[in-house]
């Protein structure tokens, strides 16, 4: 999907005209950018976090001259998934670490259990 696309969806899916739908999306679109150029994280729950991350300077290499060169250190935007968006895009992996979540605080249980009685005994 394109950003044509996605302003087409926005004005059917809202009575909207095209052009209206186009603002709405520069609107939200530049909000966005303007937060985290300001270091700002922009978090909207269950879709996911932008924020901006700084990159490490580091060593390359340089295939066409064969020499190493060295990166410069660097702010970078970085989009992280929401659990909700996850989900949406592979469901078994979602019910998977549900399982695996609700399956986790039985063994810590278990696991504390022993250690409870023998601090009562002494």
């Amino acid at each position: 999907m394109n950003r044509i696309e996605l302003v087409e969806k926005i004005a059917t899916a809202h009575t909207l005209s095209k052009a209206e739908a186009a603002r709405v999306l520069e609107t939200v679109t530049s909000a966005i950018v303007n937060a985290v150029k300001k270091d700002d994280p922009v978090q909207l729950v269950g879709f996911g976090t932008f924020k901006q991350v700084a990159r490490a300077a580091r060593s390359g290499f340089n295939p066409q001259a064969g020499t190493k060169i060295k990166i410069a250190a660097t702010k970078v935007p970085k989009f992280v998934p929401g659990a909700a968006f996850k989900a949406a895009i592979d469901p078994k992996a979602a019910k998977r670490k549900a399982e695996k979540a609700a399956a986790k605080p039985a063994v810590k249980k278990a696991a504390a259990a022993p250690k409870k009685a023998a601090a009562k005994k002494k």
